[in-house]
């Protein structure tokens, strides 16, 4: 009877492989503003990424900071083109997730994993404890003299971590583009194959 329940399971979630492109676009789409705006940010005022990334003391402190942050910001602006298109998106998977690698080794490793401080989450920093005891403070002073209602009325004020979570949740989407390809019907890389196959 398992058995039976099983395979019938098995054949309904097999039938749902017709609409397995969806995964990848949703990916990909998802991950194209992020590369996108990541990459213009650091466009729109080169020089100052340029000696953010070479600065030892309070930047990344990276070797060649010219050429790493001119890679970095035509990958992800260039990468962030190529994933709405869906052309190349195996191979341009590659340099962002290196990308992302760099990003979390240089620019977030040394607060550990989560991005938002929350001490319920698993892996919390050090510090966590005291950097939300901290903002408690921050926002009884401004409920006391400020305009707490006003401040939090879109969103709710947080204590930035900024460790490794984003990077390795972009490296993770990436690698499973790398993977999957950029999926059936919606993108030029699945079009372009079936015309190289046409005469063969």
């Amino acid at each position: 009877m398992l058995k039976k329940l099983f395979c019938v399971l098995h054949q309904y979630s097999n039938a749902t492989r017709q609409l397995d492109f969806i995964a990848p676009l949703a990916i990909r789409l998802y991950l194209a503003p992020v590369f996108w705006f990541a990459g213009m940010n650091k466009l729109s005022d080169m020089e100052s990424t340029i000696t953010w990334f070479g600065n030892a003391e309070w930047g990344l402190g990276l070797p060649f900071p010219e050429v790493m942050a001119w890679l970095a910001a035509l990958t992800e602006v260039g990468g962030a083109v190529l994933l709405v298109v869906g052309l190349g998106v195996r191979w341009v998977a590659l340099p962002l997730m290196i990308t992302m690698v760099v990003a979390a080794l240089a620019a977030h490793w040394d607060n550990g994993w989560q991005a938002i401080n929350d001490l319920k989450s698993p892996w919390a920093s050090a510090t966590a404890e005291e950097a939300l005891r901290r903002l408690e403070i921050t926002k009884n002073i401004v409920r006391e003299h400020g305009r707490y209602g006003w401040l939090t009325e879109h969103g709710r004020l947080v204590s930035l971590n900024n460790g490794i979570e984003w990077a390795a949740t972009y490296f993770l989407l990436c690698l499973s583009l790398f993977f999957t390809g950029a999926g059936k019907w919606l993108s030029l890389d699945y079009w372009l194959l079936r015309w190289l196959q046409k005469d063969q």
